[in-house]
């Protein structure tokens, strides 16, 4: 099983962009919380959380394509390899996310991106950020606008959720990481 150790070693040996790097650790922090969600492995989630864009700085315009073998070769377990490769499901692979983590994983990538947007722009950060607020940003289509709507509303319905519940997840669990996360808010 991917330990976080592992995943950070592989990782920050192919990402170093600031950006990508906060991204993973905010993919990895609402991994964790959908993990305890669902009652699963937190440190295991985050761990898959954490690598799910590994190849993407070296290769945007393939991404997932030099991940699947790499990730094998380094002795990563098929299942979590698979598990990252269906977070791209119908944009850029075609695994479908079947697990709870894989639908996880494929519903908060996105989302994610939406919670760091809001609470950039908040005095507090996220951490005051309530699932009101953020649901007022989500349903303004030109904030974050790159950030993709619609995968999240695919994945929230895999998961059986409604956005409200999967961003209040989230956003609760990336809140005790608002400073390595740089979401402490403009007041800070």
């Amino acid at each position: 099983m991917l330990t976080l150790e592992k995943a950070k070693e592989l990782n920050d040996s192919q990402v170093t962009e600031h950006h990508l790097v906060i991204h993973a650790k905010n993919v990895m922090y609402a991994m964790g919380a959908m993990a305890d969600h669902f009652g699963e492995d937190r440190e295991h989630w985050m761990a898959v959380g954490y690598l799910h864009d590994y190849d993407y700085e070296k290769h945007p315009d393939e991404h997932l394509k030099h991940t699947e073998k790499e990730l094998l070769e380094n002795g990563m377990d098929a299942a979590d390899v698979r598990a990252i490769m269906s977070h791209g499901y119908g944009i850029c692979s075609d695994v479908e996310p079947v697990t709870n983590m894989e639908k996880s994983l494929f519903a908060v990538d996105e989302l994610t991106g939406i919670i760091q947007a809001c609470a950039r722009m908040r005095p507090q950060g996220i951490r005051d950020l309530e699932v009101k607020s953020f649901m007022k940003k989500f349903k303004d289509r030109k904030f974050a606008a790159k950030c993709d709507r619609e995968l999240i509303i695919r994945g929230c319905e895999m998961l059986g959720m409604d956005v409200s519940a999967l961003a209040e997840i989230c956003i609760e669990g990336m809140k005790p990481y608002a400073a390595e996360i740089e979401l402490l808010g403009t007041g800070a």
